[in-house]
């Protein structure tokens, strides 16, 4: 094994000790180890003590010019997840993807220069990449009834996937932490759901509406006769839904409708809906979104559109609400 390998092996460990997501983990040790296949490739380089500033950023000029999925680490991955039957093969990598590689990347050698594994940090003159944010559309009511339409209440993983898609929009959790919830999680009482591991680490309670809570009601009376699960949305054999498959699911049920639907859009159609229709703030927002700051939540869900902004003023025209 090279000797780069070997410090992505001991960054890895360092994560693993600090409790972070699987998802942040792969995240991280797949950005590292493409980056590693190339440094080898293009600069015979094996160490990460060898690694200038001038070799990211060939790297992320690279990165720029080659195609979605066109390499792996491993070729076996090849056979069995087929990258070139995807949609999106050999598509241009967004800057959003780009700059979470980059970041990867500053963390691990952040980390090796904090452990004095390099005297020279190669990234510490490397600006971060700030891709241009892209608004994402809200939602009109007959849109999502489409998309929920499609859903077969009469099959166990359809009326799953319907219930989970109402409750996202409905409380505006991660799509991750709605395949964790489990039934002592809800308090059908205060209408309440208790988030145990989201992505910050921190619990923290959302809310539901009657409707949600009759939804609710029903599914668990459904799912108890099917599944003896401890998840509240198992797979029909009782295991832990893959967030994968629910993501898929989603995306799959809005395109028979013509929709482009995904979970973090519900989440995003579940703040403006509170923000523009019910006049919601974005202190209690920031909250129930689980983020670290106001300030986060603010530079995520300020990109309203015209319409939108529009729509949100002739709720709050000054002459509209006068008796003048």
């Amino acid at each position: 094994m090279s000797e780069i390998l070997l410090q992505i092996d001991s960054f890895m460990l360092y994560c693993d000790s600090k409790h972070l997501s699987k998802k942040t983990l792969s995240s991280y040790e797949q950005t590292l180890k493409l980056f590693a296949l190339y440094l080898k490739d293009e600069f015979k380089i094996e160490d990460a003590v060898k690694v200038k500033s001038s070799h990211i950023r060939h790297y992320i000029k690279y990165l720029r010019e080659r195609g979605k999925y066109t390499v792996v680490v491993k070729q076996k991955s090849k056979e069995v997840n087929h990258p070139d039957h995807r949609h999106d093969f050999n598509k241009q990598i967004s800057d959003t993807t780009i700059a979470n590689y980059l970041r990867n990347i500053k963390v691990f050698f952040n980390f090796l220069f904090s452990e004095r594994e390099i005297k020279v940090n190669p990234v510490e003159n490397i600006e971060n990449i700030k891709p241009k944010r892209k608004k994402k559309s809200l939602l009109t009511p007959e849109e999502l009834k489409m998309v929920l339409d499609t859903f077969d209440l009469t099959q166990f993983h359809s009326y799953r996937s319907w219930i989970q898609t109402r409750l996202i929009l409905d409380t505006g959790i991660r799509a991750g932490e709605c395949c964790d919830l489990l039934p002592e999680n809800i308090d059908f009482k205060n209408k309440s759901i208790l988030i145990e591991n989201p992505k910050n680490n921190q619990e923290r309670f959302v809310y539901f509406g009657f409707k949600m809570s009759n939804d609710l009601k029903r599914w668990m009376q459904y799912r108890d006769r099917y599944s003896d699960s401890h998840y509240l949305f198992p797979t029909i054999r009782g295991t832990k839904l893959d967030v994968r498959n629910f993501e898929r699911t989603l995306r799959l049920a809005g395109e028979k409708v013509g929709v482009n639907i995904h979970p973090h859009l519900l989440r995003n159609n579940f703040a403006k809906y509170y923000l523009i229709e019910g006049n919601g703030d974005f202190a209690t927002l920031s909250r129930l979104l689980g983020h670290s700051s106001v300030d986060v939540t603010m530079k995520a869900y300020l990109d309203f559109t015209d319409q939108e902004v529009a729509r949100k003023y002739q709720k709050h025209s000054p002459l509209n609400n006068l008796d003048i």
